[in-house]
C-alpha cells in the first residue's frame, strides 16, 4: 500500500449542542477530504460533549450507533472515500450508556465499534465500561486499531492492538488541561509517542479544542510515527485545527531495530506471567 495520509480533526464542542457538534464534525470531514485526507480521526465524545452535569444529562445525549451522528459520518465517509474513527455518547442495544468509539471505511460501513474499558475520573458516574478487545480492522487505507483516550495509558492495551496487527492506532481523546513545566510537552503527548515507538506503529490522539463549562482542553491532537517523532502536532494552540500526516503502513510492519533486534520477536512472554 502507498502512502495513507492521516488527519486529526480537533474541535471545538459544546456538551448537549448534538445539532452543532454534528455540524462541527460534518464541516471537519468535508475539509480533511479537501485536504487529502483519506483516514479522519474524530474527538472523543464528539456527538455530546464531554462535562456532563449528572448521569441523566449523559443518558438524555446518548444515542445508538444507527442514530443521526453516526449515520452523518457514514454518510461523510461514503461521500468522500474516507475511513472515519470519531467518539460518541452511546446508548448500546441494552439501553446502557457508552463512551464509545466507531470506525466507519470508506464505502460508509460501519465496520467496528469500541466501548471504552478504562473509565477516567468520574466516568464512572456516567459510564458502563467495555469489556471487549480492541477492534483492528482491515481497510482500504491500511489496517487500523481504535482505543478511546485513557485507554492509550495501558501498555497491555495498546500491545493487544499492536499484536493483533494493527498499522495505524486512532485514538479519539478529550484531554483536559494540567499543568506542566514551561516548555514541556504535554505527558499524554509523552505516553503516545512512547506508545507508537515500543509497538512501532503510527498513532493518531484527536483532542478537542476550547473550554467546557470550565474544563480547558489541552488541545493537542498529535500524529507519531512508528520512531515516536510527531509528524503533524502537538498543536502549539489549543484551538480548532486540522493535522494531517502521511503515514507508510509498511513501516508500522516492520518490527526491526537495525540487523539485530526485532521489538516483537525478542519478546520473551514466558516470562511475563
Amino acid at each position: 500500500m502507498s502512502t495513507v495520509t492521516v488527519a486529526c480533526a480537533q474541535l471545538e464542542l459544546a456538551v448537549g449542542d448534538v445539532r452543532g457538534n454534528r455540524a462541527a464534525a460534518a464541516h471537519a470531514l468535508d475539509e480533511a477530504a479537501a485536504a487529502g485526507a483519506q483516514v479522519v480521526v474524530l474527538p472523543e465524545l464528539a456527538t455530546s460533549g464531554y462535562v456532563f452535569e449528572d448521569a441523566a444529562e449523559a443518558a438524555a445525549l446518548a444515542e445508538p450507533v444507527d442514530g443521526p451522528g453516526v449515520t452523518a459520518w457514514r454518510t461523510a465517509a461514503r461521500r468522500h472515500g474516507i475511513t472515519v474513527v470519531g467518539g460518541l455518547c452511546e446508548r448500546d442495544p441494552a439501553g446502557r450508556v457508552r463512551n464509545s468509539a466507531v470506525l466507519i471505511d470508506a464505502s460508509g460501513a460501519l465496520r467496528a465499534v469500541y466501548r471504552k474499558t478504562h473509565l477516567f475520573g468520574t466516568e464512572r458516574e456516567f459510564f458502563v465500561p467495555g469489556d471487549e478487545l480492541p477492534p483492528v480492522v482491515e481497510t482500504a487505507h491500511g489496517r487500523i486499531g481504535v482505543l478511546v483516550c485513557y485507554d492509550l495509558e495501558f501498555p497491555e492495551w495498546v500491545r493487544r492492538v499492536a499484536l493483533a496487527g494493527a498499522e495505524l492506532l486512532c485514538a479519539p481523546v478529550n484531554w483536559p488541561l494540567f499543568p506542566r513545566p514551561e516548555g514541556e510537552r504535554p505527558a499524554e503527548v509523552v505516553r503516545v509517542q512512547a506508545a507508537a515507538a515500543v509497538n512501532r506503529i503510527y498513532i493518531a490522539a484527536c483532542d478537542r479544542a476550547g473550554t467546557e463549562r470550565g474544563t480547558r482542553w489541552t488541545g493537542a491532537s498529535v500524529v507519531v510515527d512508528p520512531d515516536g517523532f510527531p509528524l503533524a502536532g502537538p498543536h502549539p494552540e489549543p484551538e480548532r485545527a486540522l493535522l494531517p500526516a502521511a503515514c507508510d503502513p509498511a513501516r508500522a510492519r516492520d518490527k526491526r531495530l537495525g540487523p539485530h533486534n526485532d521489538v516483537f520477536a525478542d519478546r520473551r512472554p514466558e516470562l511475563y506471567g
